[in-house]
């Protein structure tokens, strides 16, 4: 990493991305207070289905898509609610995608939006998302379906479309109208009515794919809340997360610990936690480019604290701490080995 870099952009990324079969927690934002005004109990019933509810107070955290999945259709059954997900989506905001949401409010227009959605989110919010966006005959589709085999996954479909159609509403402030929706699942004609009074657009059943359809010329509509900088700023870094996701092991690694040091988290076990792997074979996967986690976290250690020191006041101490050492004096030993010079030294000359 060029010193330089650290003015224009961060230091690493915040968070390693979600590994495979896995989502953002923030997907059960607000499901405790559901299910409670339903008279149920969150905490059981997250349990029951392996789930640690302590994930609710972390949106960024991961849980498994599959055990949400069968969560929802447990509830749906529990509560006598054959549009469970639609119901509980309903109460969740726009907010739920997290940094793509952030990224769609800045958004120049609708295109934009929409792209934000196709590229990033199954980087950000979950990689068994899969969007796409096509176009035809002065009509558009926004398309979504599930990369893996996630089980039966009726009220998660619910969710995800109602979450969809919130966000494009919430960017357009109000101005997003679906011409009609498709949705590949089966529902009584009693639920279609409630769905198209919830969704506020006609729904096809047993269609093909999911997608909801709208006028291409909805496309151009200027977002309100476009903001260029951050536009910029946080879909570089998006799009630099969607870059390393495809990159190898050895890149995925260093991206973890550059995030993770920063943050006083980096482990080998949080690391292969997040890429979705075991510890041993993490560290087989890394043995294979000749290298091992302690190096790589030594690695970073030397880069991050070169930055720290040339290009911010941070006190010598507290770039220690940030950097995984207990003691300053283990971080000043480690310094010396790395450029000859003590961590002084070296922020008086400011290479």
């Amino acid at each position: 990493m060029d010193d330089q870099d650290y003015f224009f952009g961060l230091a690493g990324p915040l968070e390693a991305v979600p590994a495979a079969g896995s989502m953002r927690a923030a997907n059960l934002r607000g499901f405790s207070d559901f299910i409670r005004s339903r008279g149920g109990a969150p905490r059981r019933i997250l349990q029951l289905h392996g789930l640690d509810p302590r994930v609710l107070a972390d949106p960024d955290g991961h849980v498994s898509c599959q055990q949400v999945a069968a969560m929802f259709e447990y509830c749906s059954l529990q509560f006598d609610d054959p549009i469970f997900g639609l119901h509980l989506a309903a109460t969740q905001d726009a907010d739920v995608f997290g940094s793509v949401t952030a990224v769609c409010r800045a958004a120049p227009d609708l295109r934009s939006v929409v792209n934000c959605l196709v590229n990033y989110l199954p980087v950000a919010h979950s990689p068994e998302a899969q969007l796409e966006l096509v176009e035809q005959g002065g009509m558009a589709e926004l398309r979504w379906m599930v990369r893996a085999d996630v089980g039966f996954n009726v009220q998660a479909n619910y969710q995800a479309m109602m979450l969809i159609l919130t966000l494009l509403r919430a960017v357009s402030a109000g101005r997003f109208q679906p011409a009609g929706i498709q949705l590949s699942i089966d529902a009584s004609p009693h639920d279609l009515l409630q769905i198209e009074s919830l969704i506020g657009a006609p729904i096809s059943l047993r269609a093909e794919r999911n997608s909801i359809g709208f006028s291409a010329a909805m496309l151009d509509l200027p977002i309100t809340t476009a903001n260029r900088l951050v536009y910029r700023l946080l879909g570089g870094y998006l799009a630099r997360l969607r870059i390393l996701n495809r990159a190898d092991m050895a890149e995925r690694t260093r991206s973890y610990v550059r995030g993770a040091l920063p943050a006083g988290n980096c482990s080998v076990d949080r690391c292969a936690e997040q890429l979705g792997l075991s510890v041993r074979t993490l560290q087989s996967r890394l043995a294979t480019h000749g290298l091992r986690f302690c190096d790589l976290v030594e690695d970073q250690r030397e880069q991050l604290a070169r930055i720290y020191l040339s290009q911010t006041p941070m006190p010598i101490d507290e770039v220690a701490d940030r950097l995984g050492y207990a003691e300053q004096t283990s971080f000043g030993r480690a310094f010396k080995r790395w450029t000859g010079l003590t961590p002084r030294a070296y922020r008086r000359h400011r290479p």
